[in-house]
């Protein structure tokens, strides 16, 4: 939930042209993700709830700061649009399978970890050019625009190509769990 408070001021800093503080806020937003996975996991306090509520933070924040920077003209908007056709498309073909399948199993893989690293990335690049606009740091931002580009449409096509296998393979357990079912 930290996350989800941070997003509002850091989009308040993006639009008042303080890159500064919105970077600053980024950083500790990532800081309060990893703190949470961190301890999380030491203390055993892993949910389902939590499951589903921090990639939800995840993606509100970098899709709203993506949003943002485009408005602001530092992201092209066909990586933005790329951006959040891929998370609607998929959020939308996970909610149908969740309604008619027993599908549940809805972990990203790797290329999307991936994408989100590129995302987080991205941000973190484009709010330090304004904030320390060398030829290298201006450099990487495009590096990491590309790569997010990239790594967006692969995890896409990635997730659209094996989902019928993943559909197949909840099936067969589901199949085979039905048959090893003692009969009375």
């Amino acid at each position: 939930m930290l996350r989800l408070i941070f997003v509002p001021f850091i989009v308040s800093a993006v639009m008042d042209s303080h890159y500064s503080t919105a970077l600053i806020l980024f950083i500790l937003a990532g800081i309060s993700d990893g703190l949470d996975g961190v301890l999380a996991r030491a203390l055993k306090q892993r949910t389902r709830l939590g499951e589903y509520l921090d990639p939800i933070a995840d993606k509100l924040l970098l899709s709203t700061l993506f949003f943002v920077l485009s408005i602001m003209n530092k992201i092209p908007w066909r990586i933005t649009v790329l951006v959040f056709s891929r998370d609607i498309g998929i959020l939308v073909v996970a909610a149908v399978l969740y309604a008619t399948t027993s599908l549940r199993d809805f972990r990203p893989s790797l290329f999307g970890k991936a994408n989100t690293v590129a995302q987080i990335a991205t941000v973190t690049l484009v709010l330090l050019a304004e904030v320390y606009p060398t030829n290298w740091v201006i450099g990487l931002r495009q590096v990491g625009m590309w790569s997010t580009f990239a790594l967006t449409l692969f995890s896409w096509l990635h997730y659209t190509l094996t989902l019928p296998n993943r559909m197949r393979t909840n099936n067969a357990a589901i199949s085979e769990s039905s048959l090893n079912k003692p009969t009375g």
